[in-house]
């Protein structure tokens, strides 16, 4: 189980976050505590019990003393066991009194922790899954997933509309001040993605650093939703093709890109830079991606008006802008268009 890490308002929306110390360890820390506490107040009040006096039998025993301190630090004070030194009376005031903040503190925390939070918890995580929809959960946010971040922040997605899951608390920290929703969790869990609501999510980006991995968590994102589109990083070459076998529908090695910047830029000094101005949000042009409306239909490729038309996807079938496909665009069909940057105006 995780805890809500993950904002104020839906920005911290998390959805669970686990505690690192075992809940049976952290209440016994807080029961040594209290016991430590109330231990060093029956010591003091026994050493110096001549400085209290019993109104009941004029006798103060080990018991009375007991008994005094309990009631001494719950406040209850009934009157029939009293200090009447100046020692005793210093003491209560200066000793026992803290005592009794600290274990009324540590019992409203207990109480807090594993009682009032958790309840708090689960409500605020149902309220979040049930406003889940249409989002996009990234599973993993190391250098990649939070570039990829930054990247869907800068083309206008929500922060809320974002649910990161990692295991690493740091990586969260970082991910929750960006505004997203965040889980600390094993994203290859069927639990931790049916937390997120896999089925209701509009794309999945998956950089969980290890190639054995990524492709462990597209089989999972898969498994529980079919139709997802599912975007995954990958290192090696030869994983390629499994990571399309487990289901996933678009693959990026960011070897083999950075291999092509490097190749283009043997063959003319701005082709690796535009390049890279079409894959970025802040450069002069960029990459688009849309249907055909209603008034393209029966057009051309050529003919499209919003930007430059490079690329048609009929039925998820590939075809460039000479092929005989693009000469008549059909409803249905997928566009890919370079169009002017965010910052061009």
């Amino acid at each position: 189980m995780a805890r809500p890490k993950s904002t104020r308002d839906l920005r911290y929306e998390t959805l669970q976050r686990q505690s690192r110390t075992p809940v049976w360890v952290a209440i016994g820390w807080r029961v040594l505590l209290v016991l430590g506490l109330t231990g060093i107040a029956i010591g003091v009040h026994w050493f110096d019990r001549l400085g209290l006096r019993d109104n009941y039998d004029g006798v103060v025993s080990f018991t009375d003393v007991i008994y005094f301190t309990m009631i001494s630090i719950t406040t209850t004070g009934y009157g029939d066991i009293a200090p009447v030194s100046d020692r005793a009376r210093l003491f209560d005031a200066l000793i026992v009194t803290p005592i009794r903040v600290f274990v009324v503190l540590i019992f409203i925390g207990t109480a807090y922790n594993f009682v009032l939070k958790r309840t708090w918890d689960k409500w605020r995580m149902k309220l979040i899954q049930k406003n889940l929809n249409n989002h996009i959960v990234v599973c993993g946010f190391g250098t990649s997933g939070s570039e990829a971040v930054d990247e869907l922040l800068a083309r206008g997605t929500r922060p809320e509309e974002i649910v990161v899951i990692d295991s690493s608390q740091i990586a969260l920290e970082r991910a929750e001040s960006k505004g997203c929703a965040v889980i600390e969790a094993d994203a290859t869990r069927d639990q931790t993605l049916k937390d997120v609501k896999i089925g209701r999510a509009r794309a999945v980006i998956v950089s969980a650093g290890r190639d054995d991995s990524s492709i462990l968590i597209v089989l999972t994102v898969r498994h529980l939703a079919a139709t997802v589109p599912i975007s995954v990083l990958v290192r090696a070459e030869d994983n390629e093709t499994l990571a399309k076998q487990a289901g996933a529908t678009t693959v990026i090695n960011p070897v083999s890109f950075s291999g092509l910047l490097l190749a283009g830029s043997c063959h003319g000094p701005h082709i690796a830079d535009y390049m890279a101005d079409l894959a970025a949000t802040d450069g002069r042009v960029k990459l688009a991606e849309r249907v055909v409306t209603a008034r393209e239909v029966g057009k051309p490729l050529s003919a499209v008006e919003t930007g430059m038309a490079v690329r048609l996807y009929r039925h998820g079938a590939p075809f460039g802008y000479w092929e005989p496909e693009a000469r008549a665009l059909q409803a249905g069909d997928m566009i890919i268009e370079i169009v002017p940057g965010d910052n061009m105006g």
